[in-house]
């Protein structure tokens, strides 16, 4: 009987609770503030940015660097010495064997002083390969490689003539 009671009751608190959640969407709203966005947080103005700061110079090299510099540069002056010294007889050989066969004993005399050209010029590029490394290593550290970008320029064209009197000599054996 209790229940039976009970269910005359949840109409009467359905009615209720309703009533209760829709007077809250009656309420004031001028009572909160608004979520729109206030006129002081709209941008109404346009600057520029403001630019960065001048970048530091960069460090200069330490004394050691500069030292190692001057010895590369030198140790590729020496090989391109070396080079230049072998370069005579390793073009009258590759003259000579030119038209030989492959295989022949003046073709094979002329490759041998190629040979000994190219391992002149291994010394600059071990140079040129040190040079490189500096390089590397300053700009990783920001320091200034003016000196280093200087070596290497003079190393580069060292090799690149050395490459060009190879070029040609091996030129000539070629079939």
């Amino acid at each position: 009987m209790l229940w039976a009671g009970m269910r005359n009751l949840y109409p009467a608190l359905i009615l209720a609770a309703s009533v209760l959640i829709l007077s809250a969407c009656a309420t004031d709203e001028a009572a909160y503030p608004s979520l729109a966005k206030r006129p002081a947080e709209r941008v109404t103005a346009t600057w520029p940015p403001a630019s960065p700061p001048p970048a530091p110079p960069p460090a200069p090299l330490d004394p050691e660097t500069m030292g190692k510099l001057d010895g590369l540069v030198a140790q590729a002056r020496r090989a391109d010495g070396q080079f230049n010294g072998k370069v005579a007889r390793a073009r009258s050989l590759a003259s000579t064997a030119r038209g030989a066969k492959m295989g022949s004993e003046t073709w094979s005399v002329a490759t041998v002083a190629v040979s000994e050209l190219e391992a002149a010029r291994a010394q600059a590029m071990v140079a040129m390969a040190e040079l490189d490394s500096l390089y590397a290593e300053a700009r990783t550290q920001g320091r200034d490689v003016t000196a280093i970008e200087a070596a290497r320029q003079e190393v580069t064209a060292i090799v690149a003539r050395q490459d060009g009197v190879l070029d040609s000599l091996k030129g000539l054996l070629e079939r």
